[in-house]
């Protein structure tokens, strides 16, 4: 971390308090890097697609147990997670561990910073958590890039007692506040008639025609979906042969949209379009989600801005924004418990998300230095909340049941 810069001598009880449990984080950060980047590194090292985290999970559970943290009787049933806690303070803080890398790229998103950022901050919290009143919460959140881990542990009640959720996003810049994009993927097969493609043409339904009228639909309705609307398609099976006119013909879709509700106007209107592919060749339509629909993201502003101030501390200048950010199932966590999730800025030279590039410099002397300052604002910005009278009243109020029953969550693949 960087050298923290001059603070004020304490000028309240309060004052007093908050500089003595954030000395203590401090502390317990620096007693605890090595573990903490070696977590980093080696998650780095060894990327694992969505779903298939096993070994980052173990890696970074082994790190919990190490620091006394104890493993919940009941575990998550998706793959690559766990549940594990640390103290009995009312007030419980989650911190999410998202792992996953990328096919092909490797962790070209930054997860393994992710990672280790907020299994740095549960760490930390540790020596605080008594004094402070929290119980420490962490879960492994796997499959971000994919079905969405956080969506999945939502809907199995395991942020049904979080009063507060944090992680921190590798980034090439410091920003807090910022929103995401909702978004849902859908995969849609067409399924006609085989023929020969030049003596029996009129005998068979083209299922590739199918897909043509559908995406020439999809482009001409772009106009009328609303502002910063996002539809992708890839067709990922078309045929098998030239001379046989195709039976079968897939699509994948990805829609995103600012708001879950303009996310459904955008489902409707792409449905339609599909259909309408369908109708003009009589061919046969499925459409199915892929995992979880992401809701966009909202973070606490009380959170946002004590994390800035925290940040501010160790010479960081953190952005506060409003600017949507791609899309991540932290937003889903997001709809029903307090959240933040920043981005932790290192340097990247020019580099952006989803690159081998950008996985280049995620072990770097920048990247690491992010990693636990990132950890310490996340830390500093709970106790803060924690020991702050109206917040933790604010936060321990929040109605608790149904957390599982976010807006969305119940899109899922069959």
């Amino acid at each position: 971390m960087k050298t923290a810069t001059r603070v004020e001598p304490p000028t309240s009880a309060a004052d007093a308090a908050m500089a003595n449990l954030r000395y203590k984080i401090k502390n317990e950060l620096t007693r605890r890097s090595t573990d903490i980047i070696n977590l980093s590194h080696a998650i780095h090292a060894d990327p694992e697609l969505s779903g298939q985290e096993f070994r980052a999970a173990r890696r970074a559970a082994d790190v919990l147990a190490n620091a006394g943290f104890t493993f919940e009787s009941e575990q998550p049933r998706v793959p690559a997670s766990f549940c594990a806690r640390f103290g009995s303070g009312e007030l419980v803080v989650v911190l999410c561990v998202e792992y996953d890398a990328l096919p092909g790229i490797g962790h070209g998103c930054g997860h393994n910073v992710n990672a280790a950022a907020a299994l740095g901050a549960a760490l930390a919290l540790t020596s605080v958590a008594h004094q402070a009143g929290l119980t420490i919460k962490v879960l492994g959140t796997p499959a971000e890039e994919s079905i969405g881990g956080k969506a999945e542990l939502l809907k199995q009640g395991f942020f049904d007692d979080a009063h507060l959720a944090l992680m921190a996003h590798a980034a090439a810049e410091d920003t807090v506040g910022n929103t995401s994009l909702a978004m849902t993927e859908w995969e849609a097969v067409f399924e006609g008639l085989p023929a020969h493609a030049a003596l029996a043409a009129h005998e068979g339904i083209n299922a590739l025609d199918a897909v043509v009228i559908a995406q020439t639909a999809i482009g001409l309705a772009r106009q009328q979906l609303p502002g910063g609307s996002v539809v992708s398609l890839i067709v990922t099976e078309g045929g098998t042969a030239p001379n046989v006119i195709p039976s079968r013909a897939r699509a994948t879709l990805e829609m995103r949209a600012p708001t879950a509700a303009q996310l459904q106007t955008i489902q409707n209107t792409i449905a339609r379009c599909l259909e309408a592919g369908a109708v003009a060749t009589g061919s046969k339509l499925t459409i199915t989600p892929s995992g979880n629909a992401y809701e966009e993201l909202t973070q606490d502003p009380y959170l946002c801005e004590a994390y800035r101030a925290a940040m501010a501390e160790l010479g960081r200048t953190v952005a506060v924004t409003t600017e949507a950010t791609a899309s991540t199932d932290m937003g889903n966590v997001s709809q029903v418990v307090p959240a933040i999730h920043p981005m932790i800025g290192y340097n990247v030279h020019g580099a952006v998300h989803h690159t081998a590039e950008f996985a280049r410099y995620g072990t770097t002397p920048s990247a690491d230095e992010a990693v636990l300052d990132a950890a310490y604002g996340l830390a500093a910005a709970a106790t803060t909340a924690a020991i702050t009278d109206r917040e933790r009243k604010r936060l321990l109020q929040r109605t608790q049941p149904n957390h599982s029953q976010s807006r969305m969550a119940q899109e899922t693949s069959t």
